[in-house]
């Protein structure tokens, strides 16, 4: 009777440990991008204030990036794609802190997000240039913004290229008068075009727009100033998300290779750029 019970004992424990085994198997196997298609919807964060790559029309975010996710979501088919409209100083801290599953949202390449996250694919060019008022015949070039008031978003890479345009001049003994920030680009544009500043600084693609939006009012400065740069979207840079980041870099080549994406360049920009299709290039800083 004691051996009895005891293989009975033994069998019962044999049999939990395996039941463990199996459970703790399959919440390894289940990633990230396997829970997104189990509960059939795949969460995102945007800051729906950065036209023509991400902002809102009758109540929906549209852009390029929203018809890009359009063909992406073609690869997760029967899941539901939501996205959460963030301030942009929020962004990265939420996806680190997981509080959506990827960005779909204009996110500047830099070294120390390369480092911090997986960035994507580049998606388009992110290169530096100036915002003038149209009717200030001072600034001709990007120099021209010496001994002047200056500004850009809160926390971007926009704003640090800034500072270091600044310092740049700055050593060569013309220092710009100062730097104002802002919560989202929009409320720079609208300083400027009010007299209370005299440039702003953000990515060629979006200054173009805001010039396209208001030519009467705005003027790019060219040539644009420091490293090219570009675009990507991000995900945490850890094993739990490495298919999801897979299958999003490998929606991207594939629009890149097919024409698409050059498609929706010229719809949303004008004229298709020109963007590393095989990885992203790790900038210097």
């Amino acid at each position: 009777m004691m051996i009895n019970a005891r293989t009975k004992l033994f069998g019962a424990f044999v049999l939990a440990f395996g039941l463990c085994a199996s459970l703790a198997d399959s919440a390894q196997a289940e990633d990230l991008l396997a829970g997104i298609k189990a509960k059939g919807k795949f969460t995102v964060a945007t800051e729906a204030r950065f036209p023509p790559f991400e902002f809102v029309e009758s109540g929906k975010i549209v852009g390029y990036s929203t018809d890009m996710m359009e063909e992406v979501m073609k690869a997760l088919p029967g899941v539901e794609l939501e996205r959460l409209d963030l301030p942009w100083q929020g962004i990265l801290p939420g996806l680190a802190a997981k509080r959506f599953d990827y960005v779909v949202t204009s996110v500047t390449v830099t070294k120390e997000r390369y480092d911090a996250y997986h960035l994507s694919l580049p998606i388009a060019d992110a290169t530096m240039a100036i915002l003038k008022r149209k009717d200030d015949d001072t600034i001709k070039k990007p120099e021209d913004i010496a001994g002047k008031v200056v500004g850009s978003q809160t926390g971007s890479a926009q704003l640090q290229a800034l500072e270091a345009f600044a310092a740049e001049l700055s050593t060569k003994g013309t220092p710009i008068s100062g730097t104002k920030t802002y919560v989202d680009f929009s409320e720079a544009y609208a300083d400027l075009g009010a007299g209370r500043i005299s440039a702003v600084v953000n990515s060629l693609p979006n200054l173009l727009e805001a010039q396209r939006q208001r030519p009467d009012v705005f003027e790019v400065v060219l040539p644009t100033f420091g490293p090219k740069t570009y675009f990507s979207w991000a995900g945490r840079k850890d094993e739990d998300s490495a298919a999801l980041n897979d299958l999003i870099d490998a929606e991207l080549r594939k629009l890149g290779e097919s024409g698409k994406l050059a498609e929706l360049q010229k719809k949303w920009f004008g004229a298709p750029m020109e963007l590393p299709s095989d990885k992203l290039p790790e900038p210097a800083k």
